[in-house]
């Protein structure tokens, strides 16, 4: 069994208050792992919102590179919601989000919302997912969305770099970008899980780009 450090120590300290400090988490049922700065939250949550602000709150902590969700969604009182009401709503939900296409289906199945369809942007795939996320009788979601094909160019990755040189949250000199027709692979280093998501977005934001892997690393 691995001997925790003073750092991880210190980071499941923090992770386990700020847990206790999110009005919209119940902490006590939640535990918190750390090994070489990679948090492991576990136990039952009430809702899936309430799983998802878990993530966010672990994640705002300094010191954390990395985040496995072992959380299950298990409700103190059984949902008054039928899997057809659900589908109701999570169709209802979808129609009524101006930022998600037509094109976007689901599926429910054991309280379990799968979303599926191309979209032309990432944000349009996540849109989706925020749309259903939060609504009664949802425990998990699988993010099956894809994004229709697009022509490469010639200075996606001059243009990405430009968008991150703009960026008011990153330092372009510790960014590093390169594309390979659609795919743009970003590395280097940044200092918080908020900047790492910044230069995600930035390259997911060129319409000439279907697949970002980003394999930047947190440095504190």
């Amino acid at each position: 069994m691995p001997i925790a450090t003073d750092h991880d120590l210190d980071v499941q300290t923090s992770v386990r208050e700020e847990l206790g400090w999110t009005p919209d988490v119940d902490s006590a049922g939640i535990g918190v792992s750390v090994e070489n700065g990679a948090v492991t939250l576990s136990g039952e949550v009430d809702t899936h919102a309430e799983k998802v602000a878990a993530e966010r709150a672990a994640l705002r902590v300094r010191g954390v590179r990395a985040l496995v969700d072992d959380l299950t969604v298990k409700p103190k009182t059984a949902w008054p919601v039928t899997e057809t009401e659900i589908v109701q709503e999570v169709d209802r939900a979808l129609k009524s989000a101006s930022n998600v296409p037509e094109t976007v289906k689901a599926t429910v199945g054991d309280h379990t919302v799968t979303l599926t369809g191309d979209v032309s942007w990432d944000f349009q795939r996540h849109a989706a997912q925020r749309a259903v996320q939060y609504l009664r009788g949802v425990y998990a979601i699988n993010n099956l969305i894809t994004l229709t094909s697009r022509a490469s160019a010639p200075d996606t990755e001059q243009r990405i770099r430009d968008a991150i040189a703009r960026n008011a949250q990153l330092d372009a000199q510790t960014i590093h970008v390169a594309v390979a027709g659609n795919k743009v692979t970003l590395t280097g280093t940044v200092r918080s899980w908020a900047e790492f998501r910044q230069a995600a977005n930035a390259a997911w934001a060129s319409p000439h780009v279907t697949d970002v892997e980003n394999k930047i690393n947190l440095v504190f």
